[in-house]
């Protein structure tokens, strides 16, 4: 079985990386934390021109008709440059949740807005627990929603809701003025969260739906892999960080490159970023071909990529000694980044448990 990318696929991280490169440096994202803006405007436009909010989206709706490999490609290179865009919350959770759970008409209303550029979000426990759920009446959504991801920036969201009948129930809702939108403080304000307030605002349930928590779950799944894959670009780009770090830089009038201490920390990194890869690429297959073992994969990649980009960003602030504990050093965009994506989808522990009963089945 083989389990690498295609030519088509290698074409398009090699111009995705040379887009990222040049379009999103680390100092973009120092930009939007900076200026307290919601994301970057400019490079998310860049991978529209460059049709990355179409691969998936069906040919009816502006799309490509691509499958998830080409997703989880895109995801490495913008984690490799801790891109401030809203990839995640956009193209990992709201359109998944479309194009699994709305019919062709509801697709075609509202998926290509995503093609010309708008940006959409998922509004429910993404670690699975217990929340209050704003309320459907049929036509309108009432009530908050406390942690939204790119909440203050997106035009549209899906929202799990209590229905009319008290069951839980997805619907697509026009994020207007009829939301009051309120900026969380994160560890990593280039990539944001907002509180909502629905009040009246204009919404319809999603159509092919037959149960919101198993297309939920069905969802985090997913969303995981894609996830894994910007913690292992992330995981990468630390450890090029720091093994550039420490062949430059000296000590006894030798690089710190050349101390067995430094050799060892970055052989380990290194060694956790493949485990994390063999996983990642092992839930990008069952992601492409909706593997019975989804589940399963999903865990493996989320709790692999979660120590190795933790690991990397960690260690990489120790090979830089007291220097990369500072603010003027990139150390730390890489550590919040990690932080964030770590509890993004609930904690590693979760995802522990969720191996373990994946497991259990075998």
């Amino acid at each position: 079985m083989n389990f690498d990318f295609s030519d088509d696929q290698k074409l398009l991280r090699d111009e995705l990386r040379k887009f990222l490169v040049n379009e999103s440096p680390l100092s973009e994202a120092r930009r939007v934390m900076d200026q307290g803006l919601s994301h970057s405007a400019a490079v998310w436009s860049g991978l529209g021109g460059m049709a990355v909010n179409t691969l998936m989206l069906p040919e009816s709706c502006g799309g490509h008709g691509l499958g998830a490999l080409e997703l989880c490609v895109v995801a490495e290179e913008a984690g490799r440059q801790l891109a401030p865009v809203p990839l995640a919350s956009t193209l990992y959770l709201a359109v998944q949740a479309l194009l699994l759970g709305a019919g062709e008409a509801q697709q075609l209303r509202w998926l290509p807005r995503v093609a010309d550029g708008q940006i959409a979000t998922l509004v429910a426990p993404l670690d699975g627990s217990a929340m209050v759920r704003p309320r459907f009446d049929g036509k309108a959504l009432h009530g908050n929603a406390p942690l939204v991801m790119d909440g203050e920036a997106a035009h549209f969201a899906v929202v799990l809701a209590d229905g009319p009948d008290g069951r839980p129930l997805l619907v697509v809702a026009e994020l207007d003025a009829s939301v009051a939108r309120r900026r969380l403080a994160t560890i990593d304000p280039s990539r944001g969260f907002a509180a909502l307030a629905f009040d009246a605002t204009p919404a319809e349930a999603l159509d092919a739906v037959d149960d919101a928590e198993t297309l939920l779950d069905t969802l985090r799944n997913r969303a995981a892999i894609l996830l894994a894959f910007e913690q292992l670009g992330g995981a990468d780009s630390a450890l090029a960080m720091a093994a550039g770090y420490a062949r430059e830089r000296k000590a006894f009038g030798r690089a710190i490159g050349s101390y067995q201490g430094i050799k060892h920390k970055l052989a380990d990194i290194y060694t956790r970023n493949e485990m994390a890869r063999a996983h990642c690429y092992y839930g990008a297959w069952a992601l492409s071909c909706d593997a019975p073992e989804l589940a399963l994969a999903a865990a493996g990649a989320r709790i692999a990529a979660t120590d190795a980009f933790g690991y990397a960003a960690q260690e990489n602030i120790q090979t830089h000694g007291g220097m990369g504990y500072t603010w003027e050093m990139d150390c730390h965009l890489y550590y919040r980044r990690a932080r964030q994506l770590a509890v993004a989808l609930g904690s590693r522990h979760a995802w522990n448990e969720r191996l373990v009963r994946e497991l259990e089945k075998e």
